[in-house]
């Protein structure tokens, strides 16, 4: 039996979540449309689509991360330093183009995600304690450089408030930004050999730097891209809703991380898929919508959030366990 086919039924189920989760959404649109016809509207979709593309931008780093077998928990609180670093910045150069804070909030973001990289790999500290211990971390340096102080929209540029409302043929900004970022990094990983290791090492940590996998370098990068794009996060944060205090982004990584699990990116490394994690962000974000359309006590979207990431977890122990089982039925045939 070769490789491809002891992959087969992993991936096949794999693909029958993510079928699951497009078929998941139709319903709770038809449902909700069926009970309240404005949820269709131009302005709904357009407001699911922009909370989902911020949301969608991060679990496409979480997603890397976790296909290595590790976590980043402090993703919440990069979007915050970074959200409030670029809204201070523009705010105080008003004339500054779009690109620089843009620039800015991937660097942030970049310096979190090389931190935690370093913890985890050279300190040999599991990434969930090192990713915790940052989140208050970095969480607490926004605090002390806040000081309690709070930037409006009404002390921002107007060209960069526009950019989260701007759009191309009629799809805003930040959507598009979402689409490439996801797009991009599902090519990367499907198509590249850099993307192809990322997985090995989500495998099998040990196996893949026998196999001459550099395991230090790749997870730097898998950590470095995770806090990058939570920084640039934090920019479109600051643009779309253009008040921001040292507590935005507060919670946002167990949205973030629920998405990534729902999406399908096997919480034991190795499998799932970054377009997975971003359908997980528009399921999520959708569902949230629809209770309040619905005027559902907000309490359920928990509960159903973590009954998805039950049921993911399950699904990912039935993967294991088929492909368990083929293992055991070709090494007796051989």
């Amino acid at each position: 039996m070769t490789p491809a086919a002891l992959a087969k039924p992993g991936k096949s189920l794999l693909r029958t979540r993510e079928l699951g989760i497009v078929l998941a959404l139709a319903l709770l649109i038809i449902y909700t449309t069926a009970n309240n016809h404005r949820f269709l509207s131009g302005q709904s979709i357009r407001d699911n689509l922009l909370n989902t593309a911020i949301l969608a931008v991060m679990a496409a780093g979480e997603a890397v991360v976790v296909i290595t077998r590790n976590i980043d928990l402090s993703v919440g609180s990069v979007l915050g330093v970074s959200a409030w670093a670029t809204a201070t910045m523009v705010s105080d150069h008003q004339g500054l183009p779009m690109i620089v804070p843009i620039a800015v909030g991937l660097l942030v973001g970049a310096l979190c995600g090389l931190i935690n990289g370093i913890l985890v790999r050279y300190g040999r500290v599991p990434a969930l304690v090192v990713t915790l211990g940052t989140l208050y971390m970095y969480r607490g340096i926004t605090y002390s450089w806040a000081g309690g102080r709070q930037v409006n929209a009404d002390k921002l540029p107007q060209h960069f408030l526009g950019f989260a409302n701007a759009s191309v043929l009629g799809v805003p900004w930040l959507v598009l930004i979402a689409v490439v970022v996801v797009g991009g990094i599902s090519v990367l990983m499907r198509n590249y050999r850099a993307g192809r290791e990322l997985y090995a090492m989500g495998s099998s940590p040990q196996a893949a730097e026998l196999a001459g996998i550099k395991v230090a370098r790749n997870l730097l990068g898998a950590f470095i891209l995770s806090g990058a794009l939570a920084g640039l996060a934090g920019v479109l944060f600051a643009a779309r809703f253009g008040t921001v205090d040292a507590s935005a982004g507060t919670s946002y990584e167990l949205n973030v991380v629920a998405a990534v699990v729902v999406g399908g990116v096997a919480v034991f490394g190795g499998s799932g898929t970054v377009w997975g994690a971003g359908l997980g962000a528009l399921l999520l974000t959708v569902i949230g919508s629809a209770l309040a359309v619905l005027e559902i006590n907000q309490f359920w979207q928990q509960a159903i959030v973590g009954f998805l990431i039950i049921l993911a977890i399950c699904a990912d122990r039935l993967v294991a366990v088929r492909i368990a089982r083929s293992l055991r039925r070709r090494d007796a045939h051989v």
